[in-house]
């Protein structure tokens, strides 16, 4: 019995230390070799200032600026998640009846006017930087009207929401997306 212990004792030990110790300290410095930015949170600086992370999505509201997916948690990290409702939940169809309400308003459209899913639909993890393609196509217009642009900016302004267009990954998972932040920060250097 004494023998069964001690070798249990020894083996519990042994694991927790590969696997505890040895296995998270090589990995974080293998990764933080090979992928830097990924391994520090793909933050993203202007002027020497962090101003966010290309990986969570962060509030926009000014006119001015793009925005993203709403967010159950309201852009909260500690408390991120969805908001649980199912496809028949009156709560649900509620909300986003009220966010395609106040969109059409913002944008200066007619109650009928569609709405791009990913505009009133919150993510599942509440903090997706990323809104579609046609998302950012469906806001070009307010955000032209608000920084006070002319006809003739317009197609920069589609060629900048093009730029900040990223493929589906490896050319098959997912869809087209646009990268919120990264997208506003350039925005604000469209002369």
């Amino acid at each position: 019995m004494k023998t069964i212990t001690g070798t249990a004792l020894r083996l519990f030990l042994l694991l927790t230390l590969l696997t505890g110790l040895i296995y998270p300290l090589t990995m974080t410095g293998l990764l933080q070799t090979i992928f830097p930015l990924q391994a520090y949170g793909s933050l993203t600086t202007r002027a020497g200032k962090t101003v966010g992370s290309a990986l969570l999505a962060q509030k926009f509201s000014d006119p001015k600026y793009f925005w993203p997916r709403p967010s159950a948690a309201d852009f909260a990290t500690t408390p991120s998640g969805a908001s649980n409702w199912g496809p028949i939940s009156p709560a649900l169809r509620k909300t986003v009846g009220e966010r395609r309400a106040a969109l059409q308003s913002a944008q200066g459209l007619p109650a009928t006017a569609a709405v791009p899913a990913d505009l009133v639909f919150a993510s599942g993890s509440g903090l997706d930087p990323h809104i579609s393609p046609a998302a950012a196509e469906f806001q070009l217009w307010r955000v032209a009207r608000a920084r006070g642009l002319t006809p003739v900016q317009i197609p920069a302004l589609k060629a900048l929401i093009a730029r900040n267009t990223a493929a589906p990954q490896f050319g098959c998972l997912g869809q087209a997306r646009v990268n919120v932040l990264l997208l506003n920060l350039e925005l604000d250097t469209l002369k």
